[in-house]
């Protein structure tokens, strides 16, 4: 008995120990557990940009992609070099697809709006918009300003919700959420970022989108980048209370 008893305490010291190994790896952000958490009965999704060059969307489609955001402008004046190719593909076969704007610190909002609308003009039958805020150059050393980030950004969400009578989505990484976006703009529906931790860890239940892996990698893009963001819905939220107009 005294030698099954050692047997006992050694084998719950060793899971003991594997867990803070586990723990201290996903803490330190060296281990990504979120693909364990996601499983194939979730409505998986992609956002995509230039970076991944040529898009493939029914091949993506075949791997059980079943969304896409796509990347459309960012400031005032910039658009997406591939936004119009992919925009085109993904109503061409059929896949529920939706426009972001990157969000400038260095534009009004008002005109960051007109930007995108011009860019992509009606968005009945789509998903709703999306806006990208997270800090980039030098901005996450030197951060702008709650009170003029929250006015311009409030100025820009206003300009879309006008012209498509939908409440813009908001993409961003927690420390953008805890200064400019929490007790601000609430009402809004939130995309989270959280490639590390799970998506309760960062937001509990308030989240629709959660991109979960930055480092996927499937079929269907090239020339560009190895890797594709992935996302995944909400599990209580069906994907067609996203689009925009009459199939709402």
């Amino acid at each position: 008995m005294k030698k099954r008893g050692i047997q006992i305490l050694a084998a719950a010291a060793a899971a003991a120990g594997l867990l803070a190994v586990l723990f201290l790896l996903v803490k330190t952000k060296k281990l990504q557990i979120n693909r364990w958490i996601v499983s194939d009965t979730d409505v998986i999704g992609v956002d995509i940009s230039e970076y991944q060059a040529d898009v493939d969307m029914q091949k993506l489609a075949s791997q059980g992609i079943s969304f896409v955001y796509m990347k459309a402008t960012e400031g005032s004046s910039f658009e997406d070099s591939r936004f119009v190719q992919n925009w085109e593909n993904a109503a061409a076969c059929g896949m529920p697809a939706g426009a972001y704007h990157f969000f400038s610190f260095d534009s009004p909002g008002r005109m960051q709006a007109e930007n995108f609308i011009n860019r992509i003009g009606d968005l009945d039958g789509r998903l709703i918009p999306a806006v990208d805020v997270e800090f980039y150059a030098d901005k996450r050393e030197n951060q702008p300003d709650p009170a003029e980030v929250t006015a311009q950004l409030r100025d820009f969400l206003n300009a879309l919700e006008a012209a498509y009578h939908v409440k813009p989505m908001i993409y961003c990484p927690r420390e953008i959420y805890e200064k400019y976006i929490m007790g601000y703009f609430d009402e809004y529906p939130r995309w989270i970022r959280s490639v590390y931790y799970p998506a309760s860890f960062e937001a509990g239940v308030s989240w629709v989108i959660w991109q979960y892996c930055d480092t996927g990698e499937l079929e269907g893009y090239e020339g560009g980048e190895q890797y594709i963001d992935l996302d995944v819905l909400h599990r209580g939220t069906e994907l067609t209370s996203l689009y925009v107009g009459e199939t709402q």
